[in-house]
């Protein structure tokens, strides 16, 4: 990741900004995962995806409490398939589609002026995939902050405040990317300035609306 840039002054319209990573910088798709589960299984797809849910044990997994090993034993009661951990896990990274068009061109711009940070409801296993493929838009980012290391998810504004803390800025002086609407809530509530946003042109309209001056 790239070393900080020089701390905007104190007269700029805001001192960072903070962009969720799925769905905002890289494209997600859940399905990619039932159909890739239900192939290895050989069941229908309806059948996994009427079972799959973003339950008590995905958020578990999220902040670090449950290993990839203890979440693979959950898929596998949960789906109702026999499928091994390097099976399951395979198909779990098919959630992973590519870069959000023309965001590494925006970042890129940003990071100019502004030290960009990054914080993702993500486990180990998925950490490890992305930080991999997407390396190179992710070179934007002075530092991400992930869950499974934090202990804490979002939308709690709790997981906002930590980020906050350890970024060493008030919360106020943080913009917020992110594209679910309970997740903008709980920034909110926590005191950053955050928006929902689903595609490159959404995050220019939103940099307007704060004020933040970008050639992008």
């Amino acid at each position: 990741m790239r070393p900080s840039p020089a701390m905007p002054s104190a007269t700029a319209s805001a001192d960072a900004l903070l962009f969720d990573l799925g769905g905002v910088v890289i494209q997600i798709d859940f399905a990619r995962a039932i159909q890739a589960w239900a192939t290895a299984g050989g069941v229908p797809a309806s059948q996994v995806h009427a079972r799959f849910a973003l339950d008590a044990g995905y958020e578990a997994h999220e902040r670090g409490e449950m290993e990839s090993a203890a979440y693979c034993a959950h898929l596998r009661q949960t789906l109702g398939l026999d499928l091994a951990d390097e099976h399951l896990l395979s198909g779990w990274n098919q959630i992973f589609v590519g870069e959000v068009p023309e965001v590494g061109g925006l970042l890129t711009m940003l990071a100019r002026s502004h030290p960009l940070y990054a914080f993702s409801n993500t486990n180990v296993a998925h950490r490890r995939f992305w930080q991999v493929r997407y390396a190179g838009i992710l070179e934007a980012f002075s530092q991400i902050f992930c869950s499974c290391d934090l202990g804490t998810r979002k939308p709690s504004p709790a997981a906002f405040l930590e980020v906050a803390r350890r970024i060493e800025m008030a919360p106020g002086r943080i913009i917020f990317f992110d594209d679910h609407p309970d997740n903008v809530r709980g920034a909110r509530e926590a005191g950053l300035r955050a928006h929902e946003v689903h595609c490159a042109g959404d995050i220019r309209a939103a940099l307007r609306l704060e004020g933040v001056v970008c050639a992008c």
